[in-house]
């Protein structure tokens, strides 16, 4: 018999906030966590823009020795793990360390340790390399180092599928906890790519906007002067937990998970399925996962990134799974505020959809003036709306053809 998942605790860092509520708060107002570049010289640039957590302080989580012994998506991940943990109230040293683990997700890693020991390599020889560079840059160290700072001895390995790979974390959690391997599971993801190589490669790949007279209003999903995804980083972490564990703890539930589904478009390395094929079939997939309908589904937070190629196909995904019922879905892009922090953003994401069913609110996609005729659904224009929302998806689409979709609900503690 499956048994039943619950979310128990929330964390984050963006380029909006560092706090959840905090964020949320924001998000409803409208703000944007997008603005000029401030944690490289962004001169050397052609995009000069990007959701950069420019004040960022890891000292209120390591001390400064600790913090020089990771990279900033470690960092990242220590953080929003550290506040999600503290959220949960769970106290790991109570309980069977090997039953409790860690799944992260990461669509790059370390990039910042990689360029500068590259840098250091190039010009002062191999002898000047960091011992440390690759225990910093490795995918896996993020949710090594939460591993290593709360004690949790279960499962514990790195996803990547560059954009859908938190939701994929995710996906693998909710499994593992539903089919007994294990009682709490700490996931999501975190990335840092806000650097030279990272700008630098996606901006002559031209996937991003080049609105640098206005970051603000650059991130305008299924708006039809949509040019392209603002490059942003963070992190997005969650406390999966089985349901019975979390009621003898007497800990306040967020939601409950509900389904997940996956795929892959195998058709191209960066560009999705026109018509949303494998996107349709992940969405279908987390249904069927969860013994749900179409008509079940309030609220789709969708990938949403603005990108001429993916806003379409993922449109033409959602009517395909919803039929009619597509139209009566609220739809929103909250890429739209914080841009896209690629592996992080499907746990970003998540938090946010509890939020929305928590407080019977849609996050809106701001900057959607001139709607593009190809994405006609309900996209929640520029203005938050009050919905009671008891069933949302989540929906994350990488590079690679990854697709993935997570679905949760509000959980009733009286009706159970």
């Amino acid at each position: 018999m499956k048994r039943r998942v619950v979310v128990t605790g929330l964390g984050v860092v963006t380029s909006l906030s560092q706090e959840v509520d905090a964020l949320w708060e924001q998000v409803l107002a409208g703000e944007s966590g997008i603005h000029l570049l401030e944690v490289v010289d962004r001169t050397q640039f052609k995009v000069q823009f990007g959701g950069d957590v420019h004040d960022w302080d890891p000292t209120f989580y390591l001390t400064e020795k600790e913090a020089k012994r990771v990279d900033r998506f470690s960092q990242f991940a220590i953080a929003a793990g550290s506040d999600a943990v503290e959220h949960a109230g769970i106290d790991f040293d109570a309980m069977d360390s090997f039953r409790s683990g860690v799944i992260l997700g990461s669509g790059i890693g370390g990039l910042n340790e990689f360029e500068s020991q590259h840098t250091r390599l190039v010009m002062k020889g191999p002898q000047r390399v960091s011992p440390l560079t690759i225990p910093k840059l490795m995918l896996n160290a993020g949710g090594c180092n939460l591993s290593i700072r709360f004690g949790l001895r279960g499962v514990n390995y790195s996803v990547a599928s560059a954009c859908a790979s938190a939701t994929n974390a995710m996906g693998d959690a909710f499994h593992m906890i539903q089919h007994g391997g294990a009682e709490v599971i700490v996931t999501g993801g975190s990335e840092a790519a806000v650097t030279p190589m990272g700008i630098s490669g996606f901006q002559n790949m031209r996937a991003l906007s080049t609105r640098n007279d206005e970051p603000t209003r650059a991130s305008r999903p299924f708006d039809i002067d949509r040019d392209g995804f603002v490059l942003s980083e963070g992190a997005g972490i969650l406390v999966f937990e089985e349901l019975e564990h979390a009621k003898a703890r007497g800990v306040e539930i967020q939601a409950e998970v509900l389904g997940f589904g996956m795929s892959c478009d195998a058709s191209h390395i960066t560009q999705p399925n026109e018509q949303g094929v494998g996107a349709a079939k992940a969405m279908s997939n987390a249904l069927e996962s969860g013994d749900l309908c179409p008509g079940d589904i309030d609220y789709i937070n969708a990938h949403g990134t603005s990108t001429p190629l993916g806003d379409k196909a993922e449109t033409a995904a959602l009517k395909s799974v919803f039929g009619d019922h597509a139209y009566n879905l609220s739809v929103s892009s909250t890429k739209s505020q914080l841009g896209h922090s690629l592996g992080a953003s499907g746990g970003i994401e998540l938090v946010l959809s509890i939020k929305a069913i928590q407080n019977g609110v849609v996050p809106p996609t701001i900057n959607l003036e001139n709607p593009d005729p190809d994405c006609d659904l309900d996209y929640t224009p520029n203005e938050p709306r009050q919905r009671k929302l008891n069933i949302v998806m989540s929906n994350s689409f990488g590079f690679g053809g990854h697709n993935a979709s997570i679905v949760i609900g509000r959980y009733d503690r009286n009706g159970d």
